[in-house]
């Protein structure tokens, strides 16, 4: 029903759906059937985050979570510090924090906590392990369930502490990640912040920090990734499957990732420099390069007259 409701606005040429939270690669299927069905033709590139062998891409499920962690690799380096002295404070335990969790642990990293909302509790809990949490142990089967929950049996197995779910905020890391939902660091909350050690505030999840604390994070010289361009990882590869298949040819997992990374990275630094040019904040920063990229497209459509 509602791909009957959208498909005089969608299309591989128009507009592609990709999946979101509580969606997976079955649903983006069904998507795609039934907008065949109606349009009696084929065009598996319509909609993304397929299964693989289906017109899916290899990378796309790791593709948010390491493409946040390619950000915050690029950050360390501005700020002088070595990955294998980063350790990071992750809220949420769906996709995009588990593959965070994974190439951050990958790259040196220690991630010593990780939220979750538990389905069964109804409430958020915090799961920490100074030791460090291991991915293999978040993504053995059985750990989580399809909410995202982790089982409490499962993370005392391993090790991890149960603790309140707004503790993953106020760990002492250098790096904070929220990679949940939106508004979820506010006024009420951002000063459970340890300025102290926090360096970079990376935007896994959308929207997750409101504009108030947004104020608070930016006067303590936090250095900000902007969430449209920290967890951009997602689409890019959405939209190297919408490539793959119009070409009806897929490239290998590695071609998949090096050619995001390279992406991620030059989205990156282009926000970095500009910020660094203009004296700014990064998020205006990003703001900026977005506008003036849309004002350059109307401007040579003649949409509108570009300023002397």
């Amino acid at each position: 029903g509602w791909v009957r409701k959208v498909y005089d606005i969608v299309g591989p040429e128009i507009d592609v759906p990709a999946p979101d939270v509580g969606t997976n690669p079955q649903d983006m299927l069904w998507i795609m059937d039934e907008y065949d069905t109606i349009s009696r033709n084929r065009k598996p590139g319509f909609v993304t985050g397929k299964a693989v062998g289906v017109g899916g891409s290899l990378g796309r499920t790791e593709a948010t979570g390491y493409g946040v962690v390619y950000c915050i690799r690029e950050t360390l380096k501005k700020l002088g510090i070595d990955f294998k002295d980063a350790t990071a404070s992750i809220q949420g335990a769906g996709n995009v924090a588990q593959y965070t969790c994974e190439k951050f642990v990958q790259y040196g990293g220690k991630v010593v906590a990780i939220s979750c909302w538990d389905s069964k509790d109804k409430k958020a809990y915090t799961y920490s392990c100074e030791r460090g949490i291991d991915p293999k142990d978040l993504l053995a089967p059985g750990t989580l369930d399809k909410f995202g929950t982790i089982d409490p049996e499962k993370a005392k197995s391993f090790g991890w502490k149960q603790e309140d779910g707004d503790a993953w905020l106020s760990k002492k890391v250098n790096v904070l990640i929220p990679a949940a939902l939106g508004q979820v660091v506010t006024q009420d909350n951002v000063n459970d912040i340890n300025f102290d050690t926090v360096k970079v505030y990376a935007e896994a999840a959308n929207t997750p920090t409101t504009l108030e604390a947004d104020e608070v994070i930016k006067a303590k010289g936090v250095y900000v990734i902007p969430d449209f361009i920290c967890n951009a990882g997602g689409v890019t590869v959405s939209y190297f499957e919408e490539v793959q298949n119009n070409m009806n040819y897929y490239w290998p997992k590695d071609e998949v990732l090096e050619k995001l990374d390279r992406i991620m990275t030059d989205a990156f630094n282009a926000v970095a420099d500009l910020a660094e040019e203009k004296k700014c904040y990064t998020r205006d920063a990003a703001y900026l390069i977005a506008i003036q990229r849309v004002a350059k497209a109307v401007g040579g459509r003649g949409w509108v007259k570009p300023k002397k």
